[in-house]
């Protein structure tokens, strides 16, 4: 059977890109002298990827135009947002990039059922001021129930794409904040996404890493906007779990645990900052605080985490105890500082002549297995001579609504920001110490999160993602022609030989 010019040339560029990505993921290399732009994620610095062009979507309609455009010319298309992921999911080699951040307008807001109309262009920040200002005079305003933590300048529509979580301590992924969305397919139709509507793209969709088409649109499930107080104790890991779960019991809301990362200390990995948040409406005479450290204060600490990790913890902790009591909004204590390169500052404060950044990663244990691996963590850490900059415990409800579930049972999330050197040797001491850890996690019945790098091995990835060569295969079913493109995409089918 014949294959159709546009299929056949996308298939050429698959087969090529193999190749060519090496490159683009590899620091060490320049980019090629061809036509076309680098592009590269905004944390790790890991992911230099020439793409064909960038095109800027406004509107639905842009983004439908676009999509078929790009199909008739026989050109994959990848699509980005905030440019957060590390793992390669919003570029790939040659393709179309979509960029869907002025794609941000706020449709409607239903004050009745508490649901939100958003395009998914549109960063949290931005997102939840919309809230307010359609809620006028409101005592108790409709409001997100959970975002990534970390960073702010991230679209809605890459939350789907990860099936993020942020630090809720009964909460499930995004997925469950979602009433429906609007997607673009590979034919550049709009189809509406719910539960009963297109429910196999649903569950497919989010949490797809934007292999199944580009979300235009989301209606939000939104809870009422709540003052918490802020909880803090310094505590062990052993007891951790019953110290959630009496929070919990408690009615806290949000929680984490924020471990120290000095790796001489007899407290790495085992003694932190605990900080859960309980509603507070009793107190509602009081004015909530303002969240956090300010910008300057931030980068301040991450220079002292490379520094003297102690002395850093100590600072951290001290000012974390001093908010014990103290009120939040449930929804803007969620928000978070994050100067954009701000490891040229570090580089240039610390002297070390050498480019690095940090490279995230997160895994998953059953809950009463965290306190054995994050000493067994601690352990190959300090064999593996890794430097841990910071890290934290989180808790995940199971989630039962995805096809491609990372939080396949409830889980304690430990998310480890590793310091990696831009060098032959810095490169693969990282890759080492990431693949030991998502080892420990597996030994326990856990797994990782895909968003952050592509260096588990085969192995690996099939233990923690079961379902994985069968979503590759759903994908390739709603995209015959592989129009959705990325360098995670293609570096996973290479590996598992799809």
């Amino acid at each position: 059977m014949a294959v159709p010019p546009a299929q056949l040339a996308r298939r050429t560029v698959l087969k090529a890109a193999g190749a060519l990505a090496l490159c683009a993921c590899d620091p060490l290399r320049r980019a090629r002298a061809e036509p076309g732009v680098v592009l590269n994620d905004v944390h790790s610095q890991l992911n230099a990827t020439r793409v064909a062009r960038v095109q800027a979507v406004r509107t639905s309609g842009e983004l439908q135009h676009a999509i078929r455009s790009a199909s008739r010319a026989g050109q994959a298309v990848s699509v980005a947002g905030g440019r957060h992921s590390m793992g390669g999911q919003q570029f790939g080699v040659d393709t179309l990039n979509l960029d869907l951040r002025p794609l941000a307008g706020v449709l409607s807001l239903d004050r009745e059922r508490g649901r939100m109309r958003v395009e998914a262009g549109i960063c949290w920040p931005e997102l939840l001021q919309a809230c307010l200002r359609l809620q006028p005079g409101a005592e108790r305003p409709w409001t997100v129930r959970q975002k990534q933590t970390g960073a702010d300048a991230l679209t809605l529509g890459g939350a789907l794409a990860a099936n993020a979580h942020g630090r809720g301590l009964r909460f499930p992924p995004i997925v469950s904040d979602v009433e429906s969305f609007e997607l673009v397919d590979a034919r550049g139709e709009l189809l509406n996404c719910s539960r009963s509507q297109n429910p196999e793209l649903f569950r497919l969709a989010i949490g797809g890493w934007g292999l199944f088409g580009v979300v235009a649109t989301v209606e939000l499930r939104l809870v009422p906007r709540t003052r918490v107080e802020r909880l803090v104790e310094l505590r062990e890991v052993d007891g951790l779990i019953e110290a959630f779960d009496e929070r919990v019991a408690q009615g806290c809301l949000y929680g984490d645990f924020q471990f120290e990362v000095d790796e001489r200390s007899s407290g790495f990995l085992q003694r932190g900052v605990f900080a859960c948040y309980r509603p507070a409406e009793a107190r509602a005479d009081l004015e909530p605080s303002e969240p956090g450290l300010t910008g300057q204060d931030w980068v301040e600490l991450i220079v002292l985490a490379h520094q003297d990790k102690s002395a850093a913890f100590e600072r951290y902790a001290a000012h974390y105890l001093a908010t014990n009591g103290q009120l939040y909004w449930s929804d803007t204590h969620q928000l978070g500082v994050y100067p954009a390169g701000y490891h040229e500052v570090v580089d240039a404060r610390t002297r070390s002549g050498v480019p690095a950044t940090e490279m995230i990663t997160e895994l998953y244990v059953p809950r009463a297995e965290l306190p054995g691996f994050l000493r067994a963590a601690a352990r190959w850490l300090r064999e593996s001579q890794a430097a841990l900059i910071y890290g934290t415990v989180r808790l995940i409800e199971k989630d039962e609504e995805t096809f491609l579930p990372w939080a396949r049972e409830r889980f304690a999330c430990t998310v480890m920001n590793l310091h990696v050197e831009h060098t032959s040797a810095g490169l693969e001491q990282s890759q080492r110490a990431f693949r030991g850890l998502i080892d420990l996690a597996l030994e326990r019945g856990g797994s990782y999160y895909l968003a952050y790098h592509r260096w588990a091995t085969r192995e690996q990835v099939l233990a923690a993602h079961p379902a994985l060569p069968e979503f590759l295969e759903r994908k390739r079913r709603h995209d015959p022609e592989e129009l959705f493109q990325s360098e995670w995409y293609r570096h996973h089918q290479r590996l598992l030989g799809a």
